[in-house]
């Protein structure tokens, strides 16, 4: 074992080592211009190249020491989802937990546990229904009002490269949309009361926006999870907080999706990649300016965010016995069918490829039977906020079947930490320079555009709380925080520059 662990030290070493520079590059290299398919490699027509033979050296030392505990893992998992498939597959959209905005906290105590299991939500009613569906309204207008907005398609625009119209920064800065996004943030909890991230105070996050048209197939974006791919397995990327530790040690159950301690020094964004996020954001979500069914161009989820996470972590190292074509279906997706790849084992990870989203499909993760699991978010009305968490596998419709459009805001849900106070400060300057969120392509943005925000014309209309999620207003530590959330409040204003 001593020996193990001295070949091991100097690769790790030399991973932790390179994380200074990798961070200093992703926040401070510009990006190329683009749109949303630069983000996703099924959505920009390339084919993925084979990762490098450092993943495969990667993958040994995740493992080493506990192979038997992984098979054993691996035989436990296959069991549970067997079981949960056929839940959430007869469940459909009625296993999504709704909440009332009107009624948010009792729902939240009555509901949280089901949130915390499916990883998904609704919360009814955040905005007025007229209010959020004269948002789209606006930003049509705005869109006309200037014809060099990029989108993607750029023939059949549907998803809009607009990060600073004034519905989105309204619905940002929205009380009742913080209000909800603070009482989201206590489903998590801190293992270590310490960590240096706050739960009582959002942080804005500046999103895109989709209109997507009846009959749309172009923006077809299959099941996926967001905050990085291979950074998941990498000791540089959520190995920098331990996020999945207990999954490749053999004992999933005890992996804790909510701890936001271990989130704290993750690393979600290595390669500088278009549309990569590098704020942490505990769910993602999105605000509706639409009338929205099944079918109709909406979401689709994964219900299933601890067991669906476990298994696209743990199958780049397993392999079957007997291929798909040399079995039956039960015969291919049986337990003693699959083994441990060993010597057989490469550098894949399944659907994973540096500076894009992580993508999953049947064929590379077939015991998730995604075909029947990905399950629709129930009806949507205009200003219906839908969340999920960060790992949680999602998508949209292949085809929007719908007779009238899809619109949302995307708007995350983001807790204060260094990484995120530091994000801001870039975040606010390309505010107020008119260009895109750091995260995101680069180029011009909106800084030409005809009747583009100001930080005077955001004041009229934003709250104190509105202001200092944004940036522009000094954060004010809760007074039930913990010690690592005061301290933290307190670096954070020091970075924003208060």
């Amino acid at each position: 074992m001593t020996r193990t662990l001295s070949r091991r030290i100097p690769r790790i070493t030399f991973q932790l080592r390179s994380i200074t520079m990798v961070a200093t590059q992703t926040q401070t290299q510009s990006k190329r211009e683009g749109n949303i398919s630069d983000s996703f490699i099924s959505l920009s027509g390339a084919a993925a190249p084979p990762l490098p033979s450092r993943f495969l050296e990667l993958k040994k030392t995740l493992i080493s020491g506990h192979e038997g505990h992984i098979v054993n893992s691996w035989k436990r998992l296959l069991a549970e989802l067997k079981c949960e498939n056929k839940v959430i597959t007869e469940k459909g959209s009625q296993i999504v937990p709704s909440l009332d905005f009107s009624a948010l906290d009792a729902d939240l105590a009555k509901l949280g546990k089901e949130v915390k299991k499916r990883g998904v939500a609704v919360v009814r009613g955040v905005l007025p229904e007229d209010e959020a569906r004269s948002f789209k309204d606006e930003i049509e207008e705005y869109v006309r009002g200037n014809p060099q907005t990029k989108a993607f398609p750029p023939d059949d625009p549907q998803v809009y490269e607009l990060y600073w119209s004034a519905p989105q920064l309204r619905a940002r800065a929205h009380p009742n949309l913080l209000q909800v996004q603070a009482a989201l943030m206590e489903l998590w909890h801190k293992s270590d009361p310490d960590s240096a991230i706050s739960l009582s105070q959002p942080l804005s996050y500046a999103d895109r926006l989709r209109i997507r048209q009846p009959g749309d197939a172009a923006f077809a974006l299959g099941p996926h999870v967001d905050g990085g791919s291979v950074e998941r397995w990498e000791l540089n990327g959520y190995g920098l907080g331990g996020v999945y530790k207990n999954i490749f040690e053999g004992s999933w159950e005890d992996y804790d999706p909510w701890d936001a301690s271990t989130r704290v020094a993750a690393v979600m964004d290595n390669y500088n990649g278009l549309g990569a996020c590098s704020m942490f954001r505990m769910f993602q979500g999105w605000l509706s300016m639409s009338t929205t069914n099944p079918f109709e161009g909406t979401l689709m989820v994964n219900p299933a965010v601890k067991l669906s996470t476990t298994y696209m972590l743990l199958r780049p190292f397993f392999r079957p016995i007997k291929d798909v074509h040399g079995a039956t279906h039960d015969e291919y997706l049986a337990a003693e069918n699959w083994e441990l790849a060993g010597p057989e084992m490469t550098s894949e990870l399944q659907g994973a490829s540096p500076g894009h989203g992580q993508e999953l499909n049947t064929l590379l993760h077939p015991h998730l039977d995604l075909d029947n699991t990905m399950v629709h978010v129930p009806p949507i009305k205009p200003g219906d906020y839908v969340v999920w968490h960060c790992d949680t596998i999602h998508a949209v419709d292949k085809v929007h079947n719908g007779t009238t459009d899809s619109s949302v805001l995307y708007i995350p849900v983001c807790p204060v930490t260094e990484l995120n106070a530091r994000y801001l400060v870039r975040q606010r300057n390309a505010f107020l320079n008119g260009t895109p969120g750091p995260d995101f392509p680069g180029g011009r943005g909106e800084a030409d555009h005809v009747n583009r925000q100001t930080e005077s014309s955001f004041r009229s209309y934003a709250t104190t709380k509105g202001l200092r999620a944004f940036g522009f207003e000094k954060l004010v530590p809760n007074t039930t925080d913990t010690s690592g959330a005061k301290k933290i409040t307190e670096l954070a204003n020091e970075i924003l520059g208060f």
